[in-house]
């Protein structure tokens, strides 16, 4: 039986076993999905050689980026974006070889793509961690200026002190990239001048639990536009599966 799944450190809030196992269930695919969660990025060689039947495996916080020294070759747009989180594994007389993609990318601009206007020219990315920079890379595509925020000071970053009611103005897509109001913490929002929103802006939240977050509620009361990660997450876990599956 193939055998796909996801490392990263830790797992307790993972989306991508129940969705794989669904997917297995339904579609009647003879394959298992399973959790490794590892402390340290360089116990990822371990899990390979110990699990042949390994095809594939979804990568989340924290090795996003660790992992790529480990890999054998990346596609184009992970090489790009600086971050991996899809890792195809081919065995062929007796050698391992490694691809990573980012299919955060086509999940992210899928999902954002229908709430973008016109008007919508500049957004601000809240947090610098792997999705972070699939996300400036799709925005980038889809033609909007950008700038991330950071809690710490950073050269050509921007941190929340920074951020003014006046800023806000300009910048009317806010992509929230970080695990801030995630569950447990459900009464924690980034820190942003939130009366200065307008029914103008978008916040897109790459959390998805809960689904609305104290940060889309702020928006909301706003009168802005607002999406959680959640269809996202649904996109780029199909969009994994294809990457498994494909030959280039």
């Amino acid at each position: 039986m193939e055998l796909y799944g996801l490392i990263g450190y830790p797992l307790g809030h993972s989306f991508s076993q129940g969705y794989f196992t669904q997917k297995f269930l339904t579609e009647q695919i003879e394959a298992e999905y399973r959790n490794f969660e590892i402390p340290s990025i360089d116990l990822f060689p371990k899990i390979i050689k110990e699990h042949e039947s390994l095809r594939g495996l979804n990568v989340t916080i924290p090795y996003k980026e660790k992992i790529i020294p480990f890999l054998d070759e990346l596609s184009d747009e992970a090489q790009a974006i600086g971050a991996v989180n899809v890792v195809r594994i081919t065995r062929e007389k007796g050698k391992t070889h490694l691809k990573g993609f980012n299919s955060d990318l086509i999940g992210f601009m899928k999902s954002i793509r229908p709430n973008l206007g016109a008007h919508h020219q500049k957004a601000l990315i809240l947090g610098t961690g792997g999705a972070s920079k699939a996300v400036c890379y799709g925005l980038k595509k889809l033609g909007l200026e950008v700038a991330f925020v950071s809690r710490q000071e950073h050269s050509g970053m921007l941190t929340y002190e920074q951020i003014t009611p006046k800023m806000l103005q300009e910048y009317q897509v806010i992509v929230n990239c970080s695990p801030c109001g995630m569950y447990p913490h459900v009464n924690e929002a980034p820190l942003l001048p939130y009366s200065a929103l307008m029914d103008q802006h978008l916040l897109y939240d790459l959390v998805y639990n809960p689904e609305e977050t104290l940060f889309l509620r702020r928006g909301l009361q706003a009168g802005a536009t607002t999406q959680n990660g959640l269809q996202m997450l649904h996109l780029q876990a199909e969009t994994s599966w294809d990457f498994w599956h494909t030959n280039d």
